[in-house]
């Protein structure tokens, strides 16, 4: 016990239990640190996601590209009135199914397969197979989550490598 309390330190105690762990006092470092450069990595993040989001529209291969930056994404009015930005999630749908989307992933060098969204480098998503894998085909389809969606989390890298990398890998 760190505390000269004994009320308080219950009182800890049983937030730390209900709630869940509590960070380090080197995790709290490191976010006190990563809060310094968030605005200008969010300013990347999101200029990176809408350059990705317009060079989708003009591929043969995406179908359907979803960012609410796009003047065309049915949520574009709710999101431009509620943020001051537009995040750097991307999603689209390949032409194709299962297969072209597993060709499409295995093509991917600067973007890497991973189940988290969020990070400064660049990753992706095959929801059907990691995230709602144990959601049944049907459930899949009714809330949008297709054998051809593929999610993209729009680090921070040089847009150029960004984009050779998604023209690559939709070839």
């Amino acid at each position: 016990m760190i505390l000269n309390d004994d009320d308080l330190y219950e009182k800890i105690k049983l937030i730390q239990k209900s709630v869940g762990a509590v960070p380090s006092p080197f995790d709290s470092w490191l976010t006190l640190r990563g809060v310094k450069t968030l605005a200008v990595r969010m300013r990347q993040h999101e200029d990176n996601a809408m350059k990705v989001a317009r060079f989708l529209q003009t591929q043969a291969n995406a179908l359907e590209v979803y960012f609410p930056g796009l003047e065309d994404h049915p949520g574009h009015e709710i999101a431009r009135k509620q943020m001051t930005g537009f995040g750097g999630v991307v999603s689209f749908k390949i032409k194709g199914g299962m297969n072209e989307a597993n060709t499409f992933f295995g093509k991917l060098k600067v973007f890497q397969l991973a189940d988290s969204l969020g990070g400064v480098e660049s990753l992706a998503n095959y929801s059907a197979l990691m995230t709602h894998e144990a959601f049944p085909p049907e459930l899949r389809k009714k809330i949008g989550v297709t054998d051809n969606l593929i999610r993209l989390s729009v680090g921070i890298e040089h847009i150029d490598d960004l984009l050779a990398d998604l023209k690559e890998a939709l070839r």
